[in-house]
């Protein structure tokens, strides 16, 4: 049995389509970050199944409005469990979100309509309705871990409609 053909792409010519993750300039790297926040949700693993659970709890140093880190260049050094991604971890990490840019040019997919190196725009991740900005109920400060289970949530597993769309929705 043969695969199925690969779907063309209308992102051929772009760096994230041409090259390996591994052969992308820093600068290349780090602009696939799509500004979501996903990846800065408390998440709760269940050690019988590895299952992992998103909460609607953000780490400390979340800035949920703007959804950024509040000290990047140092954010290993603060909180002890940040996970930097890297060339080698995206393609193993179970718990990056499935609109994540760096998941989805590992598995050789193109990125969304909403995503800033294709929209051109940092604020279509908002428009598309996939970051944390507005659902954000609290840091890891605020809820204690024991408290966690209480605030998982479906949301940042999944798409929103309006992201999956091919092209962004005109006003």
């Amino acid at each position: 049995m043969t695969a199925p053909p690969k779907r063309p792409s209308d992102q051929a010519g772009f760096f994230w389509k041409t090259k390996a993750l591994e052969e992308m300039s820093d600068a290349e790297w780090e602009s696939l970050c799509d500004g979501c926040a996903r990846c800065c949700l408390e998440k709760l693993e269940d050690e019988d199944t590895g299952r992992i659970y998103f909460t609607h709890v953000a780490c400390r140093l979340l800035d949920a409005g703007l959804c950024a880190c509040k000290d990047y260049p140092n954010r290993s050094d603060k909180v002890s469990d940040c996970v930097r991604l890297t060339p080698e971890n995206v393609r193993t990490l179970n718990w990056l979100p499935p609109s994540c840019a760096y998941r989805l040019v590992a598995e050789g997919r193109d990125l969304y309509w909403w995503h800033p190196l294709v929209s051109g725009d940092p604020n279509t991740v908002h428009e598309a309705g996939v970051s944390v900005r507005g659902r954000v109920q609290g840091t890891e400060e605020e809820i204690a871990v024991a408290d966690l289970e209480d605030h998982i949530v479906q949301w940042p597993a999944q798409l929103p409609k309006r992201a999956r769309l091919k092209k962004r929705p005109k006003p």
